[in-house]
């Protein structure tokens, strides 16, 4: 129905703990649920490829890997992923010049404004 907010299960990446903990608890605050948080992007590999979840929030640089790898998993599997970084779009490579990023530090609104985008983007 129009202007219900819809409920989704989000995949977090992020090697700040305190920066996923704070993500997830905005995320919770906005109706929605976090179903994995990693660490690492070889820890978030295996659930990109086979997790249920809707959408992802995802840190570019994590502990020296870039999360490109993951994103291309997630278009593969039509699952809409958000970038969160403190580059902001200049932190994206070609191939992902149009994706839908966060700039950290992000405010709740923003997270919410960006999080319907990319959810209409793949409606």
């Amino acid at each position: 129905m129009p202007g219900e907010t819809q409920t989704l299960r989000f995949m977090i990446l992020d090697d700040e703990a305190i920066i996923a903990i704070d993500l997830a608890e905005m995320l919770q605050g906005l109706g929605h649920s976090v179903v994995s948080i990693a660490n690492r992007v070889s820890g978030a590999m295996e659930f990109a490829l086979h997790g249920d979840f809707d959408m992802a929030i995802l840190d570019i640089n994590v502990h020296g890997a870039v999360s490109f790898p993951l994103a291309e998993v997630l278009q593969s599997r039509g699952v809409p992923f958000i970038f969160a970084s403190g580059y902001g779009e200049r932190g994206l490579i070609e191939g992902f010049r149009d994706a839908f990023v966060l700039t950290k530090p992000f405010g709740v609104g923003e997270l919410n404004n960006m999080v319907e985008k990319a959810s209409m983007r793949t409606a």
